[in-house]
């Protein structure tokens, strides 16, 4: 894959995208207040604002200010992304993000500043890491999982939902990518884990089409 740097702007966009086609049914699912489809387009147009209002400076700045803006926001989504942005923003000081690391953006993204210390892989790198490796076309790296101690119980977790998936009649990506999920920060919130399989596959979708 080439290590050319990623432009974030149009990676997130496509994110706003996949959401804005669900957003109907994303409100329905939030059964407290009937505006997660709403919040979700609202958090991932801002980071997509500010990538752009940044563009030029380093990537560690644009998601730091991504981070900053989503921190302001009132809705509990807003605020777990806003975690995961500030600890990107933290392991990607003074490098870039291309095709051989942005498996780890991801994997921070989704994970909702759950990881221990910004030089840490997230929790249960080691193996859902080779998951995201996987979907994303069994090319990109994912930085430091190796050294990463593969945490059992995220391991369980993530096999039962992989197996109860399967068994239900979703693919075999599907039913990985709702193995990430439910190993995710955004996992103990019905309609949080539902936007989170949107945003995770259409970001996956992106990298696998960097990596032919």
């Amino acid at each position: 894959m080439s290590n050319q740097q990623i432009d974030l702007g149009p990676l997130f966009s496509q994110v706003v995208k996949t959401l804005a086609q669900q957003q109907t049914q994303l409100n329905k699912a939030d059964t407290q207040n009937h505006d997660h489809g709403d919040n979700m387009v609202q958090v991932f147009k801002l980071i997509t604002q500010a990538v752009e209002q940044k563009q030029g400076s380093p990537q560690a700045s644009q998601l730091d200010y991504a981070a900053q803006l989503l921190a302001q926001q009132n809705s509990g989504s807003a605020q777990l992304y806003a975690k995961g942005l500030q600890q990107a923003a933290q392991q990607f000081q003074g490098g870039q993000i291309d095709a051989n690391n942005i498996l780890q953006l991801i994997q921070l993204l989704m994970g909702g500043g759950q990881a221990a210390a910004p030089s840490a892989a997230p929790s249960g790198a080691g193996a859902l890491g080779s998951l995201l490796t996987q979907l994303a076309g069994g090319q990109a790296a994912s930085a430091g999982a190796g050294d990463d101690k593969i945490n059992i119980q995220d391991l369980l977790n993530a096999g039962l939902t992989y197996m109860n998936a399967k068994n239900s009649g979703a693919s075999t990506g599907e039913a990985l990518i709702k193995a990430l999920v439910a190993d995710s920060a955004m996992a103990p919130t019905p309609h949080r884990a539902q936007s989170s399989e949107l945003v995770l596959k259409t970001l996956l979708d992106v990298v696998g089409n960097l990596s032919k």
